[in-house]
């Protein structure tokens, strides 16, 4: 007796997994009979391609029916599926991966400043006032000039003011952003449009900067707001085409979807093209965090939207930004040891905005750079989750920029997602540490920190502040090296992540950012065929070549939006 029931059992585990060997092995069976029954639309074969799907990391070819993937294979298992009708690319080796995700732009804005004066890269302030002299000759009379994205640290760090630009602004007011989205310049004509003169009032939150006495039309963060409903609103038919401009900008670099933080307007301005069947680029769309009310009102009598065209995202701000001095430190400013920043939001009003909301099921995302504002904004996300109890909340903390090293491990204990923009890293990195001090730099970008500690990164651009490039943000991410190339082995090396690693950032962690992680951020049969065809495998080269990368084909929901290289003619699937 004492040896029959071993026996007998372990008859039973071979019927059982004979039984199972036959089962899964007739679905498989069923899955490639549905493949070849299926009228697949698309397809590329020779690829390097990098799924995304820790299960099954890399692949050869993959198969599209209209706007979904059917398989992801090898050659010998997807050609066999294909038809004459199939449009067919050859990688001829090239990388493909999943589309990537742009967790963080203002798209409307970043089309609008494509048809602006273009300041970003000028490099003193004679080419700075020149390029707007140039550009003011050639806009509409009387219009205003806005956009522009310039960076006084390339001449030194010396503000810009209106007398610079008063005498060509040949009839136009001017309101040019610095890159950073948290600076303004205007000229005299603008600021008489907004009724502003030395007897103006400072705004808390804000720094309207004076001399003897007088604006010198430089406003910082909440000050900007003395422009509100100033600066001529663009047309519709304007917006429409900046948006379409947008669209074909991301498309040529390689992003399928972006999270854009913006207004109501800018919704507005989305769902015409989605009724008009134009969105070529899937939107996730929040909207500011003070209005939480009316999202939440919207989303139930509306809901949340499709793959296509998303809402039921907040977007609030802490602080402002480091390059402006306006970042909320827990220690002076470096170069400015009277000073630590400021808070754009009142705390309180911040944790109210913050509850109401998350009560309400929506999901929350909140600016925050210097380290002080980082902890706050931890502080309030851990207290509203003790009082509203468990939930999938997902919380996003916007740049976090300088964490104090207490704070890091925070990120993953909490469960708070870091949407990060990895550019900022060789871009501020030529100049921050002169700003917060050589110790303080140790923990800004802390890439490797945050995933060592458990946390999980999104990675984003902020366009129109930085690029939307991510093959840009992959090599920043990988080498650190500063756009000034003072860096050759990086800027905090210790904080240098791998390449897969960034891939998944802005991949299948921007998809999970965005709740999207059923629908797209890796390749595999029953998600949205969104995918990028790379010229060269970013795993198998040199770091510093990653940014030499190229974008030769960008594919949303079965639709070729970019084809750098005419590759997509169609080819018989069956040779």
């Amino acid at each position: 007796m004492h040896n029959i029931y071993p026996l007998q059992l372990n008859g039973a585990f071979i019927s059982l997994f004979l039984f199972l060997s036959i089962f899964l092995s007739a679905c498989q069976t069923s899955v490639k009979e549905n493949s070849r029954n299926t009228s697949i639309t698309l397809a590329v074969v020779n690829a390097r391609i990098w799924t995304g799907n820790p299960s099954k990391p890399w692949a050869e070819s993959i198969a599209v029916s209209a706007d979904s993937i059917i398989m992801v294979g090898s050659d010998a298992e997807v050609k066999p599926m294909l038809s004459t009708t199939t449009q067919v690319i050859d990688a001829k080796g090239q990388m493909l991966t999943p589309g990537f995700i742009d967790s963080h732009v203002h798209f409307v804005e970043g089309g609008f400043n494509l048809a602006s004066v273009q300041l970003r890269d000028a490099r003193t302030p004679q080419e700075f006032i020149t390029r707007i002299a140039d550009f003011a000759k050639t806009a509409e009379p009387g219009t205003w000039i806005t956009g522009g994205d310039w960076d006084h640290t390339y001449w030194g760090g010396i503000l810009p003011e209106a007398a610079w630009i008063d005498s060509i602004s040949n009839g136009h007011p001017i309101w040019l952003q610095r890159l950073d989205g948290h600076m303004a310049l205007a000229n005299t004509a603008a600021m008489q449009a907004a009724k502003i003169s030395a007897a103006t009032k400072d705004i808390a939150g804000g720094n309207m900067v004076r001399k003897n006495g007088k604006p010198t039309g430089i406003f910082k963060d909440n000050a900007m707001s003395l422009f509100d409903g100033v600066v001529a609103e663009p047309s519709v038919s304007f917006k429409d085409k900046a948006l379409e401009a947008a669209m074909e900008y991301v498309a040529a670099r390689g992003v399928t979807a972006v999270h854009h933080m913006g207004s109501w307007d800018n919704i507005a301005t989305f769902k015409r093209a989605h009724q008009a069947g134009k969105l070529n680029t899937r939107i996730y769309a929040a909207v500011p965090l003070s209005s939480w009310q009316q999202l939440r009102d919207t989303v139930l009598k509306q809901g949340r939207g499709d793959e296509w065209l998303k809402i039921g995202g907040l977007k609030g701000f802490a602080d402002g930004s480091l390059g402006s001095h306006t970042a909320a430190l827990l220690e002076p400013f470096t170069d400015l040891p009277s000073d630590t920043g400021l808070l754009v939001t009142p705390p309180n009003e911040l944790y109210q905005w913050v509850s109401g909301a998350d009560k309400a099921g929506l999901h929350i995302m909140v600016h925050a750079i210097g380290d002080r504002a980082i902890r706050q904004q931890l502080d309030i996300f851990e207290k509203v989750t003790k009082e509203n109890g468990d939930r999938d909340r997902r919380f996003r903390i916007e740049h976090s920029q300088h964490i104090a090293p207490a704070d890091i491990k925070r990120y993953g204990q909490l469960q708070v997602i870091a949407s990060m923009q990895p550019y900022h890293t060789i871009d501020d990195g030529r100049w921050a540490e002169k700003l917060i001090g050589p110790e303080r730099i140790r923990t800004t970008y802390p890439f490797r920190d945050l995933l060592d500690t458990k946390a999980r990164i999104a990675f984003g651009s902020d366009w129109f502040v930085a690029p939307p490039t991510p093959l840009e943000g992959i090599y920043a991410a990988v080498t650190r090296r500063t756009l000034d190339d003072k860096n050759p082995a990086g800027w905090v090396p210790e904080q240098k992540i791998s390449v897969e690693e960034a891939l998944h950032a802005y991949t299948t962690s921007a998809a999970f950012a965005g709740y999207a992680e059923k629908q797209t951020g890796n390749l595999e049969a029953g998600k949205l065929a969104d995918f990028v065809l790379i010229d060269r495998d970013l795993t198998r080269i040199p770091p510093e070549q990653i940014r030499e990368a190229k974008i030769m084909l960008t594919v949303v929901g079965g639709k070729v939006v970019f084809d750098a290289g005419k590759i997509t003619t169609p080819a018989d699937a069956n040779e």
